[in-house]
């Protein structure tokens, strides 16, 4: 399997430019044409797991392969993938168009936890073949997007998190593709997954008082009453990042929406994210970013 394709990779690979801090953003969203990335000249799509969610409206006969599952479709349809399940298309005749947003998880921080809905969990159906009137529907919702993301709107990207909620609603309505094939899943996977949903029911922390328990690899296996070394096993084999990485990723993330989001002080913070010192605090933050919290904080806010 392909490595992890990040949000950078991903423009990298299919716009050869990457936008200005991306990684620095709470969050990102954006929004394009699939008829740029289709057709003859087209790069095939890897076999892979993004570390971002992307919703498609894929106008074509394709064959999908998510996960354990491998899906036809005859006409049109859309794809939900999210940072845990690997998937690729293969397109089985030159007619393709369509419409795809991508938008990474801390996008919908405090709007909504998208785990909780079907398309996006691990044994969810993320496929959901339509009608002409349904595929309609949903164009228009793009076509919605595009305006909203090239407008100066102040709270633009609150109603593009409307927009993607109005697909999210506007699918769940129908039925899912069917002709699914399923594959035993194996326990690296299971584990993996496990380990995933522990790490992110502890946040998002909307309270100073709250603190986050569970911070290190033994930590979550003691959770799950499997030996440490077997937890980085999976959890290596199914996201190719170790325990440690994906628990950092998290804590940053979380880290850099309080220092934005909320007045607390850094020791509230720090405390709130499980460390024992303000200074380990300190310390982590400015391995990952190059800058210690109080000058990231100064630097978005002003």
């Amino acid at each position: 399997m392909e490595k992890t394709q990040s949000i950078e990779d991903f423009y990298k690979t299919k716009l050869n430019w990457v936008p200005d801090n991306i990684r620095k953003e709470i969050g990102h969203f954006n929004v394009f044409r699939l008829d740029d990335f289709v057709g003859t000249h087209a790069k095939p799509v890897p076999y892979s797991r993004k570390d971002y969610y992307k919703i498609s409206l894929i106008i074509g006969k394709n064959k999908i392969y998510y996960a354990d599952k491998e899906i036809e479709i005859k006409k049109q349809a859309l794809l939900f993938a999210n940072p845990q399940i690997p998937y690729n298309w293969e397109s089985l005749d030159d007619e393709q168009s369509g419409f795809f947003c991508v938008f990474t998880p801390s996008f919908f921080h405090h709007f909504g936890n998208l785990r909780n809905y079907e398309v996006f969990q691990p044994n969810g159906t993320p496929i959901f073949e339509l009608s002409d009137e349904q595929t309609e529907k949903i164009k228009h919702i793009y076509l919605s997007m595009f305006e909203e993301i090239d407008s100066y709107y102040v709270h633009k990207y609150d109603a593009l998190r409307n927009l993607v909620f109005e697909i999210l609603h506007q699918t769940l309505k129908m039925q899912p593709a069917k002709k699914i094939e399923k594959q035993e899943i194996n326990a690296s996977h299971r584990i993996a997954i496990l380990f995933l949903e522990l790490l992110e029911r502890q946040f998002p922390i909307e309270d100073a008082r709250q603190r986050v328990h569970f911070r290190s690899a033994s930590d979550f296996a003691g959770q799950l009453a499997v030996h440490v070394n077997h937890l980085s096993r999976a959890v290596k084999e199914i996201t190719h990042k170790t325990p440690t990485q994906i628990i950092a990723e998290r804590l940053l993330q979380e880290a850099k929406v309080l220092l934005i989001q909320t007045d607390w002080n850094v020791s509230e913070i720090a405390f709130a994210l499980g460390f024992t010192e303000v200074t380990h605090f300190n310390n982590f933050f400015k391995k990952h970013l190059a800058i210690n919290p109080t000058q990231f904080r100064n630097v978005r806010i002003s």
